[in-house]
């Protein structure tokens, strides 16, 4: 049973969120609250529990990111292939959105409570969580416009009565930060009433009302849902939309940390003790909010500003904004991590740049990713004028060529060094599923649906990935083994836990290296990345002498040689 401690410090947020409404009211769906969390801890089903190590990685995929020819569920078809080629290596899974949805490859929910049919049942997650952490989404921020909720809010029924936000023609939307091109509001006329209804992200997903204590108390229900099947981490899908108020930029508002901080409150006090994980594809500052000012927000947040640095350093052979990132960067708590990536589902984000690189940077980036197949999306700003909000492009294209190196060369180099930075890194690297083969942009399907991401969603037939794995001489063998060396090589290295010790170190902008220091102050771990399309010579101190570099187990003397684009990691 829960404690008054605990009780109290529920009633205290919901009060916070709620100012408005009554404290009976609030009292009510508190009561609510306590009793869900009694009814699973006291009934609900055992789940494997995180422990954050040097073995911890995730791997982010689709449940659809294999199929066979058969009707045989994609989960199913997954599952028998992380067995064999990726369980040794992985600790996570992250599952995309597995539910039923009308659009944005699964981001459009019409039902949190099902599996989609054609992917398998909750059986299937249950059962790969009886050996792997699952990661699971909630899309947390808009629902499907083709769903049950929207339906029964349109006949004013329930579930979905009040669902969804709509604001009269008074509601000041001149500071709202956009993250799409779309129409914002849609003019509907519902219960004898004209309102305009709120679509932050497309035409079918409609923005949820958590003014409406209904609707967070029914995320949190999905909450305890997803953790009987076996799930044991909440990814919080496009958590800075989710309160709106007149006048203001209508992201990262105070209500809306306060409910992650009640989210977390509620994890907490559930038995299997899940983690949450804050999606906000924003600026630096903004982003790190979500850790919250005393650690009680999001457990993990995505690193944004990795990828777009990262990446803009491979391609024009400079550190510098790479550099000037890491060196101001927080370190983390015990407790807390960043969540490190490269390459996911979406494109590689643009705002989380801003403060590092200015507008001709930018300018340059995009002309070079353009070159080398890239799509740009946009969002709306004040006025008509539009910005970058993403670069959609599979990595294997995003370093296929550079402005020094046009003939692609160093393409495999980079690709490798890049992603021995996110798995080095402070932090838990996760690597989409497509970049463990260097699967490149799929134009076919870009065509068909005109869906500038789908260049980087890419599906396979396992027979035949199966077959090119075999194949030693294989671009996808190639990739798969580097890559998996050097998640093999962090899983035996105490100086790769997640809250090792951080400490940035300038060599020039032509190298990146920075140092990790594990917990208990044994080991340490230089990263030192060659950035440049030139061989490079580094004298070292005596403090470095008899350092062996992880990878092929060889002693440093004098200095150290670096070839085009190459990683090392040196550790005493």
């Amino acid at each position: 049973m829960l404690s008054q401690q605990s009780k109290k410090a529920i009633k205290r947020k919901l009060n916070i969120i709620y100012r408005s409404d009554k404290s009976k009211k609030n009292l009510t769906y508190a009561n609510e609250i306590f009793q869900l969390i009694n009814r699973y801890n006291k009934f609900g089903k055992k789940v494997k529990k995180i422990k954050l190590s040097e073995k911890t990685s995730v791997l982010i995929c689709y449940a659809d990111s294999l199929h066979n020819t058969n009707k045989e569920k994609t989960i199913k078809i997954f599952t028998k292939f992380y067995k064999k080629k990726l369980d040794n290596f992985f600790e996570i899974i992250h599952f995309l959105p597995f539910y039923p949805s009308s659009s944005d490859s699964g981001f459009a929910v019409k039902d949190h409570y099902q599996v989609d049919k054609k992917l398998g049942d909750w059986s299937d997650i249950y059962r790969q969580s009886k050996n792997t952490n699952i990661m699971a989404d909630i899309v947390i921020n808009h629902s499907s416009s083709k769903g049950l909720w929207f339906k029964n809010f349109l006949k004013n029924k329930s579930p979905g009565k009040d669902y969804f936000l709509t604001v009269d023609k008074n509601f000041n939307t001149s500071k709202v930060v956009r993250p799409r091109e779309n129409r914002l509001l849609k003019k509907i006329s519902i219960f004898k009433e004209k309102n305009l209804l709120w679509r932050t992200f497309s035409d079918d997903q409609i923005d949820l009302n958590f003014k409406n204590p209904k609707v967070l108390l029914r995320f949190i229900k999905i909450m305890i849902n997803l953790v009987n099947h076996g799930v044991s981490i909440f990814r919080l899908d496009a958590i800075a939309y989710l309160w709106k108020k007149s006048g203001s930029k209508c992201i990262n508002l105070k209500e809306t940390h306060e409910i992650v901080k009640l989210l977390r409150i509620i994890c907490n006090l559930l038995k299997s003790k899940p983690i949450i994980i804050t999606e906000t594809n924003l600026p630096e500052k903004e982003n790190l909010s979500y850790f919250g000012k005393n650690n009680n927000e999001a457990h993990w947040i995505y690193n944004f500003s990795l990828p777009p640095l990262l990446v803009h350093s491979f391609l024009f052979e400079d550190s510098t904004y790479l550099n000037m990132w890491c060196k101001n960067l927080p370190s983390t708590r015990i407790g807390n991590s960043y969540f490190n990536f490269l390459a996911s589902h979406d494109g590689i984000g643009m705002r989380p740049a801003e403060g590092y690189l200015n507008t001709k940077n930018l300018s340059k980036f995009f002309k070079r990713l353009k070159k080398n197949g890239g799509q740009l999306s946009y969002r709306k700003i004040q006025g008509s004028s539009k910005k970058v909000y993403e670069a959609n492009i599979t990595l294997f294209n995003a370093f296929k060529k550079t402005d020094y190196d046009k003939k692609g060369k160093f393409f495999l180099e980079r690709y490798i060094s890049a992603h021995a930075i996110i798995i080095a890194f402070e932090g838990i690297p996760a690597i989409y599923f497509n970049s463990i083969f260097g699967t490149s942009n799929d134009e076919y399907k870009y065509i068909i649906s005109g869906n500038k991401r789908d260049l980087n969603r890419y599906k396979w037939n396992k027979n035949k990935l199966e077959n090119l794995l075999k194949d030693k001489n294989s671009k996808q063998s190639i990739f798969y083994n580097k890559i998996m060396k050097l998640i093999l090589i962090k899983r035996q290295n105490k100086a790769f836990h997640p809250n090792a010790k951080r400490q940035s170190l300038s060599i020039g902008k032509k190298i990146f290296c920075f140092k990790r220091t594990s917990l208990d102050k044994k080991q340490i771990i230089y990263n030192i990345t060659n950035l440049s399309s030139k061989n490079k010579k580094i004298k070292i101190n005596n403090k470095l002498k008899n350092y062996k570099n992880l990878f092929d187990k060889s002693k440093i003397s004098r200095s150290i040689k670096l070839q085009p684009f190459e990683t090392i990691w040196l550790s005493n």
